[in-house]
Formats: C-alpha cells, sequence, structure tokens
C-alpha cells in the first residue's frame, strides 16, 4: 500500500485588516479619521445604523433613487405603449362608441407595470450598486465578527486599497485605539 501524498499548504495573502470598537463614538471618530487619512476600500461594520456615518465616511448621496426613477418611466411609458398597440391597433374593437385607445381605463394597468419595472430596478440595482452576489468574504473569517451583530463596532481596511501597507496600515489603526486588531488573511488560487 503506498503512503497518501503530502498536500500543499495553501497559499494566503492579507485581505483585510479588521479593528474593533467598543462603542458608537468611537466607530464613529475612527471613521473620520479613516477617511481623512484617504483610504478608499474600507467600511464600516455596525450591528445597527449609526446617526452620522455616511458624512463620517464621505458617502455620497445613493443613486438607487436615480435607477429606480428611470425604471419607473420605462415601465409607465412601455405600459401605455403596450396598451395603445394591443387596444388602438392590433386589435381595435369599438365597444359603446369609445375609441379603442382610451388611456384612462388602463390606469391599473400603467400603475402595475410601473411598480413592477420600478421593484426590478429596486432589487438589481442594489445588487449591482453593492457588488453583489460575492459569495464569500474574507471577513466572514473572523470569529470576533460575528459580534457586529450584538454589540460590537468594526472597521475594515481591504488590502485592495492603494494606502494599504500591512505595517502602516495596522499602525494607523493601532493610533485610533481599537480594542483589538486582526489581520485576516485569504487562499491564493
Amino acid at each position: 500500500m503506498s503512503a497518501p501524498t503530502p498536500t500543499r499548504a495553501a497559499k494566503k495573502r492579507p485581505a483585510l485588516l479588521l479593528a474593533q470598537f467598543e462603542s458608537t463614538a468611537d466607530v464613529l471618530h475612527a471613521a473620520e479619521k479613516v477617511r481623512e487619512a484617504g483610504y478608499q476600500k474600507w467600511d464600516v461594520h455596525t450591528p445597527f445604523p449609526v446617526h452620522g456615518m455616511d458624512k463620517a465616511m464621505g458617502l455620497p448621496d445613493s443613486k438607487l433613487g436615480w435607477i429606480v426613477a428611470t425604471m419607473a418611466i420605462i415601465g409607465f411609458c412601455s405600459a401605455l405603449s403596450m396598451y395603445y398597440f394591443m387596444n388602438g391597433v392590433d386589435y381595435a374593437i369599438i365597444v359603446g362608441g369609445k375609441p379603442g385607445f382610451s388611456p384612462p381605463a388602463a390606469v391599473p394597468v400603467y400603475f402595475e407595470v410601473t411598480v413592477l419595472l420600478s421593484a426590478f430596478g429596486t432589487v438589481f440595482g442594489m445588487f449591482h450598486l453593492n457588488g453583489l452576489p460575492r459569495h464569500h468574504h474574507p471577513i466572514f473569517e473572523s470569529d470576533r465578527f460575528a459580534a457586529v451583530t450584538d454589540d460590537k463596532y468594526f472597521i475594515s481596511i481591504e488590502a485592495g486599497d492603494s494606502k494599504f501597507d500591512v505595517n502602516e496600515t495596522r499602525g494607523f489603526l493601532e493610533n485610533l485605539h481599537p480594542t483589538h486588531i486582526e489581520l485576516l488573511e485569504e487562499a491564493v488560487s
């Protein structure tokens, strides 16, 4: 019987640095400092929405509203065109002396198609803007990160950031006085 072949250890590279904070004030102050330092690929993780966090992170207004409004207009115009073609051109039947294309008769159709396309725009626009689906993120390798749904606050700075350097970024995070800093790695395929 032959001996099993040894398996190679998977190579790993840094994925992100994760800093844990104990209060909303601490993480809010830290987020301002991270933004001021010029990091681009970073995020704040909290158990609930924190008032003022968008401003502290320097986030712009969401583009989702424009996507939904565009889809609503497309939905309304599509419903109106569909109703015009089906009832006024393709299968025009005069009922009670009314013309084939009578816009007020189809208000429920306009409304429903507008809402339908708006809902699709919301879901797929949110997926696109959030970079989903992403089935795995290295942050979930942290045992401490599970506390984010309870009472802990985290800031993660990703290795893909142009300013990221393991030692310098760790030193920067230490100056923000977190309770814990963890380097998370991901396997290189």
